[in-house]
């Protein structure tokens, strides 16, 4: 009976996770937009496109071929009546048209990612960036996997691509066509060439992902560390990376000079008057979520300290590598979903080490089990709502439409806390065991 089991397993996992995926695309397409559909229509913007990649899309191709300055409040209004389909000038808009307003907000050598695509109708375009995208996320499955020394069979590779596009953050930046599900596969790529020994391109890869500088910045800087623990053998992705920077910076100057300084005065006026915050400041509030905010942010730099010294492929740098991700999920300044993305190595870890981190304490298990509510609450309600929407009144399912993400803030909160507990235990804990033996 075992044996009969074992053997149906991988059908069974791989069955599971496609449904689930089925469920929240069904979810999302039946349930979730025509939830949202009366505040758009109420505000009379949904005649757009509402896709992320717009804006930058629009911004590139002005660029490169008009050489016109993508970060003018004027281009910003030419973005606006494509996202839209009309300038947010109203005074009903929602806050005053600031809080949505769409813009350039990248650094200007983002254009040479998209060159390829501005001679192409946005529809196009569209399509294209979304198949690349889930190319790339499938792709950065083996990598992570690579990164954390967890060889598995195809299928179970298989299972966890069927529960990445289950997964909201996922679903929602490829509805969105959100650059972040290009970064974090950069990222991935990056690590796994380090990894392997390949300095040269992951420098060029890490240099790429710096589009979305917000995201990079902390990873960055843990491998600033872990160079500088040995500089002579590891110095050889810092100036591949250097090295690209500059290109890039001196391609995107050739199109438009000053364009750091234009880059930096729209982010600063971006946050000034959209008054985003990061999911800690959505929860506790300001100040105590800078507090919190700082110590976590503390307690992963020590604990990074603690592991520079370790080898590229060594089970201690993938940690710190998915502890750096997930931190970043939890400080980053501006909240979005679907940078939640990060998350996965830290999942595929905690994955990984189950039976150790359960086994170790209660407070481990307490955590395992609220990891397991707080991913599994999304599946269960996509799956149903998806399946109820075909039974019930349309009226009564949208009404739960939200109830699918009444967890995605405490996510990063969950997750950032559990790999902070068992990296403290992985080091300050086992030293000390050690030392007592």
């Amino acid at each position: 009976m075992r044996a009969s089991s074992f053997r149906w397993r991988p059908v069974l996992c791989v069955t599971l996770a496609a449904l689930c995926a089925a469920g929240t695309w069904i979810y999302a397409k039946r349930v979730l937009i025509p939830g949202q559909r009366p505040y758009v229509l109420a505000h009379d913007m949904g005649r757009g496109n509402h896709s992320d990649l717009y804006p930058r899309w629009l911004g590139s191709r002005e660029l490169l071929l008009h050489r016109r300055d993508p970060y003018t409040m004027e281009f910003t209004g030419e973005i606006q009546r494509g996202f839209y389909g009309r300038l947010l000038d109203r005074p009903d808009d929602p806050g005053e048209g600031h809080e949505f307003q769409q813009g350039f907000y990248y650094p200007a050598y983002v254009a040479l990612l998209l060159a390829p695509t501005i001679d192409l109708p946005f529809s196009t375009a569209q399509k294209i960036f979304v198949c690349v995208m889930a190319v790339l996320v499938a792709a950065m499955i083996p990598c992570w996997l690579y990164v954390l020394r967890w060889p598995l069979p195809l299928w179970s590779q298989a299972t966890i691509f069927g529960l990445a596009l289950a997964s909201l953050p996922i679903m929602q930046g490829l509805k969105l066509q959100q650059m972040t599900l290009l970064v974090v596969p950069l990222l991935a790529g990056a690590v796994a060439l380090l990894v392997a020994e390949r300095p040269v391109a992951a420098g060029i890869l890490l240099a790429l992902a710096t589009i979305k500088p917000q995201l990079v910045w902390l990873v960055l800087l843990w491998l600033a560390m872990w160079t500088l623990a040995d500089w002579r053998r590891r110095y050889r992705w810092a100036a591949s990376f250097g090295v690209s920077m500059i290109v890039l910076c001196a391609a995107a100057a050739w199109f438009l000079p000053d364009w750091i300084w234009r880059f930096w005065n729209a982010i600063r006026q971006y946050h000034k008057y959209t008054g985003e915050m990061s999911v800690t400041q959505l929860q506790m509030g300001y100040p105590w979520s800078r507090i919190v905010e700082f110590i976590v942010l503390a307690v992963t730099i020590v604990i990074c300290w603690r592991m520079r010294r370790e080898a590229a492929g060594s089970e201690a740098f993938g940690f710190a590598v998915s502890l750096v991700l997930a931190t970043t999920v939890f400080v980053v300044p501006t909240y979005g979903l679907y940078n939640q993305a990060l998350l996965l190595p830290a999942l595929l870890l905690t994955m990984k080490e189950r039976r150790a981190i359960w086994s170790r304490s209660l407070a481990n298990r307490i955590l395992c089990v609220v990891m397991v509510a707080v991913f599994t609450w999304p599946w269960v309600w996509c799956t149903g709502l998806a399946v109820l929407s075909f039974v019930l009144p349309v009226e009564m399912v949208e009404r739960a439409h939200q109830a699918p993400l009444w967890t995605s803030l405490a996510t990063p909160l969950v997750v950032a806390g559990a790999m902070l507990s068992w990296g403290w235990q992985r080091t300050f804990a086992a030293a000390r065991e050690t030392t007592a033996s």
